[in-house]
């Protein structure tokens, strides 16, 4: 409990100066650091064919994303496929299967890094440092600029143009976005993470792995090759821009990618550091600091709940079950660290682990899936504020409902058009995973699941979730690495992501386009302590009312048996 507390204290510490940092970054005015940057930034932008001070509407920004995903796609598709072909392979690894490749590639496309395979034997350094890592770096920062351009377009756009409202939406330019924000903050931030892990005695180094002689050698395994590579820059980046893919299959459980307990506090502490820097991001940007108060406060409030619960369920059971839930368990940290750990890589879109989930307590395993399903705790480095104002304009709509007014946000009516997109959204996430969850159970020999009873729902259960949420934690147990799971999983993967990216974006530009209705005593008043608690209720009655049938026939359930068990 008291290394929760002090990691609190750090991120808030940190995360406070490097929000109001990054909303300047964003803001693209003048900034003392153009001196540095500025010089970096022109030729990007002259081989873009952009001019960062040209703003674009919406469904412009929206194509820019789009594109440049689809681009991406087919290099590192194309990569993953040839890699035995390809520089930067001292270790002979071989090519990647089409459908294994194509699962890597959006699931790192998509910010999930989601892994169906083993990092350290199934990708080359190139594969490892141009394709995962560099999608590592700029997909959240695509989310990033995403979440920018949708609050601009909450409060108006960037610039008024009086004879022509729809010009008025200038939501930003994308390219400046992205690169000032990769330029002025990821890229210096996972510098100095980097440099840090270095320290504790995370591998960074091009050269083949040594060969080792066991203590324990036999006839059958009388020597075996040591992974190393470049580890720390990768951990560096999968932590702070919620990627969560690390170099090794076991990601954080592995001591060469988490040597010491400060390695493990630098890396737990990274995973919430940017995405509640975005938070504190949000007042200076908007220029409503209660608002920006308000976004804190539910989020705080709801990842205190989160952890206290994970915290709990993990230490009780730990206690009831003495050691028999130590397997998968941190037993260098302890059970505490491993519960902290699995709490917050699903509160926000990280996905890294230092223990193996599948080894958690059923209440612990059933808490990281609802912190997927809300997906906006903290969330993603810009996909969690994205899908937090998702829950915003509901709970504005159906408060206005019960109050008896027309619903507004910031002096903008939300009607008919906005509702209905909101409701796609809404009806997408259960659609999605329930179905693939319900097609993948009706036969058997799609899941490949460990265990056939409740906690193989869970296993099955929770792929999807995490695919959906952008997370890429797994239970495992599962034989995943199969045609079935690795297209499947693809697709609901890329229906997780950019639904809840361009949606808002595109309500945000619909509100925008309607005259602003002055603020007075009658408007619905959201930066109080009331609507963050009706804003918090109702995050919970949807996830509720959706999946609550299967988190009883899993998790729930799973529990249950576990004290049946234990009475007898």
């Amino acid at each position: 409990m008291a290394e929760s507390l002090v990691l609190l204290v750090v991120v808030l510490a940190l995360a406070w100066p490097l929000g109001h940092y990054l909303a300047a970054v964003l803001r693209g005015g003048p900034m003392r650091s153009d001196i540095l940057f500025g010089w970096l930034e022109r030729p990007i932008y002259a081989l873009l064919g952009t001019r960062p001070q040209v703003g674009m509407r919406w469904r412009g920004y929206a194509l820019a994303f789009l594109s440049s995903n689809l681009v991406l796609a087919i290099v590192v598709w194309a990569i993953f496929m040839t890699q035995a072909w390809l520089p930067l392979n001292p270790d002979g690894v071989p090519n990647m299967s089409w459908d294994l490749a194509l699962h890597t590639m959006v699931s790192f496309l998509t910010n999930t890094n989601q892994q169906h395979y083993a990092g350290q034997a199934q990708l080359s350094y190139l594969s490892q440092m141009t394709g995962i890592v560099g999608l590592q770096v700029v997909t959240p920062v695509m989310g990033l600029a995403i979440v920018a351009a949708t609050l601009r377009g909450l409060f108006g756009g960037r610039q008024a143009a009086p004879s022509d409202p729809q010009a008025a939406i200038d939501v930003g330019n994308y390219w400046a976005d992205v690169v000032r924000a990769s330029l002025r903050f990821v890229l210096p931030l996972c510098l100095v993470l980097s440099a840090l892990l270095t320290w504790q005695g995370v591998p960074a180094t091009l050269a083949a792995g040594p060969v080792a002689t066991p203590v324990a050698a036999s006839s059958d395994f009388t020597q075996q090759k040591i992974p190393l590579g470049p580890v720390a820059p990768m951990v560096a980046i999968k932590q702070l821009g919620s990627n969560g893919g690390g170099w090794y299959g076991p990601n954080s459980a592995v001591t060469l990618e988490n040597p010491t307990p400060l390695s493990n506090f630098l890396e737990t502490a990274a995973i919430v550091l940017i995405p509640v820097s975005i938070v504190f991001m949000v007042g200076p940007f908007t220029g409503r600091r209660r608002f920006g108060a308000m976004v804190f406060a539910t989020m705080l409030t709801m990842s205190v709940a989160s952890a206290g619960l994970s915290l709990w369920s993990e230490g009780h059971s730990a206690t009831a079950l003495d050691a028999a839930l130590m397997e998968g368990k941190e037993v260098r940290l302890g059970v505490d660290a491993s519960a902290l750990w699995a709490s917050l890589t699903t509160q926000v879109n990280n996905g890294s682990v230092n223990t193996m989930l599948d080894s958690t307590a059923p209440l612990t395993g059933m808490v990281s899936m609802v912190n997927m399903l809300i997906n906006a705790i903290w969330g993603g480095v810009g996909c969690g504020l994205q899908q937090f104002i998702v829950y915003l304009l509901l709970a504005v709509f159906l408060a206005g409902l019960m109050t008896g007014r027309t619903p507004e946000l910031f002096g903008r009516k939300i009607e008919g058009p906005e509702v209905r997109l909101l409701a796609v959204l809404v009806l997408l996430q259960p659609v999605v995973i329930l179905g693939f969850t319900a097609l993948t159970l009706a036969w058997p020999g799609l899941a490949g699941n460990s265990n056939p009873g409740f906690h193989g729902i869970s296993q099955v259960f929770y792929e999807y979730v995490s695919a959906f949420a952008n997370n890429g934690t797994g239970f495992e147990g599962l034989g995943d690495a199969t045609p079935w799971w690795n297209v499947s999983c693809a697709i609901v993967l890329a229906l997780g992501r950019y639904p809840a990216l361009v949606v808002p974006l595109a309500i945000a530009a619909m509100l925008a386009a309607k005259r602003r209705a002055p603020e007075g005593s009658g408007s619905l008043q959201i930066e109080t302590p009331t609507f963050v608690l009706t804003l918090i209720g109702i995050v919970i009655i949807l996830t509720l009312l959706q999946f609550m049938p299967v988190l009883v026939l899993g998790p729930v359930a799973d529990h249950l048996s576990l004290n049946a068990l234990l009475a007898r």
